[in-house]
């Protein structure tokens, strides 16, 4: 039999050292700390758990081993919009990447499968619950499987900030696949850590942890009323791209207009918005045409921005995990950036009352269970596989709810492993003719363009006579010469005249059932689960507490404690290090560092800005000291005077 290209593929990648992967497909000349600790153990063909901090590289340190490797890497990920840039980033390097995930249908998922199993593609992404199904175990089985690549293993953790029960999928599945698993995350206690090798099924246990310092990355915490005005300051004396935290989607348009009426140029992103807009805001902010990114947790995951230079939290956060995740985005370039947290006694408050809209009562929680089936009119005894759209929106009107407690009843409902919530899903436009092949021969359409239409969806797709078929818009649209806008109006067009079922593309939250609908009091909702995860909530939350209002001890020292790492020295850079005299910044040290920065790094070209975004503070004292060293060095002919910005 003739070799496919897959085998020659790998061949070569076998014949070649890491380094040498990594600068043939990621054009980079060495590995960041810990990385090839990981690869190599992974090609040992040993179990390993990866903990490295946010912007640490956890993505390569599995695709360089798994292109080192005959086969397909099976990469478990819970983040759709993540899966997707790294499947298109990988496809762009020539890499052949697919992924399964939420929103796909069963015809869609099958093609996808059976490309993994015969084709020859490097990668398979898969969201987790997928995992369980008859048609993943049954072609899982014929795929050449060299790596299982755990994503955000931490989710698998009943100890973990963000456990979800579809993960649990992954310690059956290594009884039908024999091969080393690659778990990765940025937010593991010690505690978390050994439960996810337990559930894992390591043979061997391999940590490797990376240390989560950050001597860039300066924590401040500010007790203040006046929030906006603390932002404001932040804005003005910290030079360059910055990200607010809020909670509430409404509060991230309400802080934009803010700043932008103030003269600073800002947008906000949530999940609410669709994926237009989405990714245009986050084009925006990346080329710096946005300077301040206004938005909810929904930003983030996959944002690899390497100069941020402040990330300002304006709610406190209800865990040090998400905080420090957060936090962790500023400064991936290794210059001075800035976390700051604002905080005053009613975000306390509302912490606290977090804590009981959370979790709201066993018997409201199964009453919203059985208002979802009804509101998608799904009968008792039926409902397994079904993919809902989940509008929650409309289901609190319809019901009158408010919609925290619904949404935090839901969440609890899938970590009980009754249904998954996916949110940010985008749906496939969907097309079925709905006539005869005779009939259809026979029509006289009004657009010429609807015939040629018609001739490539029969060309291109099967089964479009028998139910509604997933269609790749942009394809279809090339083939017959018109843009992605026109297409939509020539299948409206067609569907006013009776001959398709058109189903445009959406972006959506979908709940995946489980199960089928069980009748009342026979929901089982696991109390001791619900009274464990409320107690942990509540332990994070009073850590979360604590930091922000302790003003005796290193941020920087008790953040590193929190994640197992015990012997760390004071930072230096923090808010209580510099009120404690604690700081690293002496007048000397500044000297030389600017001396260095300036005539070595810069080769005497410099502007100010590039000054402020190296050693600029969003606190106003500190940013004048370090124009002072400037200056005293321009007087005397040290360093040059900086350019024109």
């Amino acid at each position: 039999m003739q070799s496919s290209p897959h085998i020659n593929f790998c061949y070569i990648c076998a014949e070649m050292k890491p380094v040498d992967v990594l600068k043939e497909y990621w054009g980079y000349d060495s590995f960041r700390p810990k990385q090839l600790d990981i690869i190599e153990t992974a090609l040992e063909g040993k179990d390993v758990l990866a903990i490295l901090p946010t912007g640490g590289g956890k993505s390569v340190c599995f695709q360089v081993p798994a292109m080192m490797r005959p086969g397909i890497a099976l990469v478990v990920t819970p983040l759709i919009a993540l899966m997707k840039d790294q499947v298109q980033n990988l496809n762009d390097r020539g890499i052949k990447a697919l992924c399964v995930n939420a929103g796909m249908g069963r015809r869609e998922v099958e093609l996808v499968l059976n490309n993994a199993a015969y084709g020859d593609f490097k990668f398979l992404y898969v969201s987790p619950e997928r995992l369980g199904t008859s048609m993943f175990r049954s072609y899982v089985q014929e795929m050449n499987v060299n790596f299982i690549v755990v994503d955000e293993a931490h989710c698998i953790s009943q100890w973990g900030y963000d456990f979800r029960p579809d993960y649990l999928q992954i310690g059956r599945l290594r009884q039908l696949v024999d091969a080393p698993v690659i778990a990765l995350t940025a937010t593991a206690t010690p505690k978390v850590a050994e439960d996810i090798m337990d559930r894992l099924g390591f043979t061997e246990r391999c940590l490797v942890k990376s240390g989560f310092e950050r001597p860039n990355l300066s924590y401040i915490v500010r007790h203040c009323e006046d929030k906006l005005g603390q932002l404001l300051t932040i804005c003005n004396n910290v030079q360059g791209t910055g990200i607010v935290y809020v909670r509430s989607r409404k509060k991230t348009e309400e802080l934009a207009a803010f700043l932008t009426s103030n003269g600073i140029s800002s947008s906000f992103y949530h999940a609410g918005l669709g994926p237009d807009s989405r990714a245009d805001r986050q084009q925006k902010w990346k080329d710096g045409s946005i300077r301040v990114m206004v938005c909810t947790n929904a930003f983030g995951m996959g944002i690899d921005k390497p100069d941020v230079r402040f990330v300002v939290h304006f709610d406190v956060p209800d865990s040090p995990e998400a905080y420090f995740q957060e936090a962790g985005r500023g400064g991936r370039d290794g210059k001075r950036s800035y976390a700051a947290l604002l905080w005053n006694s009613s975000d306390i408050k509302r912490l606290r009352q977090l804590a009981t809209v959370s979790f709201p009562s066993l018997e409201y929680i199964e009453d919203i269970y059985h208002k979802v089936h009804a509101f998608y009119e799904v009968p008792y005894d039926t409902g397994e596989g079904r993919q809902l759209k989940f509008d929650i929106d409309g289901f609190c009107r319809h019901f009158r709810l408010q919609r925290q407690s619904v949404y935090y009843s839901v969440v609890y409902i899938e970590r009980t492993g009754h249904w998954t919530l996916a949110e940010d899903v985008d749906i496939s436009t969907k097309v079925q003719i709905v006539v005869g092949r005779n009939e259809l021969y026979d029509l006289e359409l009004p657009d010429q363009r609807m015939s040629g239409l018609l001739e490539v969806l029969m060309r291109k797709y099967t089964g479009l006579f028998s139910y509604p078929v997933p269609i790749d818009e942009e394809y279809v649209a090339s083939k017959i010469g018109v843009q992605t806008g026109e297409l939509r109006q020539i299948l409206y067009k067609l569907s006013l005249e009776h001959v398709i079922r058109y189903v445009p593309c959406d972006h959506a939250t979908v709940l995946y059932l489980h199960h089928e609908r069980l009748r009342p009091k026979n929901l089982n909702l696991d109390p001791e689960r619900y009274d464990f995860l409320r107690n942990s909530f509540e332990e994070r939350m009073q850590k979360m507490i604590d930091y922000v209002s302790e003003d005796n001890r290193c941020r920087s020292s008790y953040l590193l404690e929190y994640f197992g790492q015990k012997d760390s020295s004071d930072c230096g850079t923090c808010d209580v290090c510099r009120s404690a005299g604690r700081t690293d910044e002496r007048p000397d040290d500044l000297s030389s560092s600017i001396i260095s920065y300036v005539c070595t790094e810069m080769k005497g070209r410099y502007t100010l800005s590039d000054i402020s975004a190296r050693y600029g503070s969003a606190d106003k004292e500190a940013s004048e000291r370090y124009l002072a060293v400037l200056r005293g060095l321009i007087d005397d002919g040290t360093v040059p005077p900086p350019t024109q910005d």
